[in-house]
């Protein structure tokens, strides 16, 4: 995924009311951003660090500027943008850097399945073959060198985790993807100190037939695209 047009820095002051940032420009100029991010971004808020932005040409939109990466202390670049999650692991799909899914003859988002009123986020289908049905999770929380998830407690992603239970019952490939959108985290594990009933489903998850996977995102101010395999650790 190419940034266009190019995305344009500032230093992060604050975020608040979860959907807006505070960032002050290089020529003292304090704008505001839209942010795209549910959770709590926990350990991803550097106040005084560089943020990066795209801008918007819709007329419509009450703020034109959405907060895309964060800067760490230590160099590194996280993915605020949860929503291009979704996208990313599509990119990656269509040009096989997935191997472990590969061979499939076409993709759908968005498709309602399972017992709980959900929506897949990609399935997969083929002649002869399982349908895979593919749940996407946005990793970006590190702690001690490892990366986790959830960054806090996740009631959506337990219920997840049981429609992905129930699929594989059925028959079918179930899995689950975590897209580490941060350079410094090379592994994932369920974060128990912080959701433990997301942790002890996911292990029950494995037990029934559910796939981890877990993909490395390369970031720069100009891309973001999945790009390396990474250990999850159940």
């Amino acid at each position: 995924m190419h940034f266009s047009p190019a995305l344009k820095s500032g230093k992060l002051l604050q975020r608040y009311k979860r959907f807006l940032a505070d960032v002050q420009l290089e020529d003292g100029t304090e704008i505001t951003l839209h942010c795209p991010n549910t959770g709590s971004m926990r350990n991803c808020l550097f106040p005084g660090e560089t943020v990066w932005f795209s801008t918007s040409n819709n007329p419509k939109r009450k703020y034109a500027h959405t907060w895309e990466l964060m800067t760490t202390p230590t160099g590194g670049l996280i993915g605020i943008h949860s929503g291009n999650a979704n996208d990313l692991v599509e990119e990656a799909l269509n040009k096989g850097v997935i191997t472990e899914l590969t061979g499939y003859d076409s993709l759908s988002r968005e498709v309602k399945y399972g017992d709980e009123n959900s929506r897949i986020d990609i399935l997969l289908e083929a002649a002869q073959k399982p349908a895979c049905y593919i749940e996407v999770k946005s990793c970006t929380l590190l702690e001690d060198g490892q990366g986790y998830f959830p960054d806090a407690v996740s009631l959506r992603g337990q219920k997840h985790l049981r429609e992905l239970m129930h699929m594989a019952s059925l028959g079918h490939r179930a899995v689950l993807l975590f897209v580490v959108q941060h350079t410094d985290i090379h592994s994932v594990a369920p974060a128990a100190h912080i959701d433990p009933e997301y942790a002890n489903l996911l292990k029950k998850a494995v037990l029934s037939g559910v796939e981890v996977l877990a993909y490395r995102c390369e970031i720069s101010a100009s891309e973001i695209h999945l790009a390396h395999a990474c250990p999850v650790r159940v």
